[in-house]
């Protein structure tokens, strides 16, 4: 029985599977995006989500509680001055897994995207990084120069003598 065992082990030794979610936690946190299997993605969640939670504390032991995980002190600068206040106002739910409609060509494994859900400071659902609704904003058409009739045209030389 598995009482209390929590977390999946994706068919690998402790240490495997250590080192595998340190590093798709560096890669997810370099680029905001990466794909995987549904399960990795998953289990990602729950390395990756308390990383950005010591983000927002911002002191010297959350700093070092991260390094520890990521061993990597420039991604621990990135995390805690551009990662970390973006979710400033967030209870949570700092990444998102969206399952891909085709699986993995030589397995058949399921896959997905997972994401950080608020990159480049705006969220895909119309907020920005504080919460506050954004307007999307239609791009702007030229303005085409009004021609004149001919009457408004006359009216305009005789005004003008």
């Amino acid at each position: 029985m598995r009482h209390s065992n929590s977390g999946r082990k994706l068919s690998r030794t402790p240490a495997h599977r250590k080192a595998l979610l340190q590093n798709l936690a560096k890669a997810l946190l370099i680029h905001g995006k990466i794909r995987t299997t549904e399960m990795k993605a998953k289990e990602l969640r729950r390395v990756v989500e308390p990383l950005i939670t010591l983000a927002k504390r911002n002191d010297l032991h959350s700093r070092r509680l991260a390094y520890r995980a990521l061993n990597d002190h420039a991604l621990v600068k990135r995390l805690f001055d551009e990662i970390g206040p973006l979710f400033a106002g967030v209870p949570g739910g700092y990444t998102r897994v969206l399952k891909l409609a085709m699986p993995r060509k030589g397995d058949n494994a399921p896959m997905a995207i997972i994401e950080l859900s608020r990159v480049a400071g705006q969220a895909s659902d119309g907020k920005d990084a504080k919460g506050d609704t954004v307007a999307a904003e239609a791009p702007a058409k030229p303005k085409r120069a009004r021609k004149a009739k001919p009457e408004e045209a006359a009216q305009e030389e005789s005004a003008a003598q």
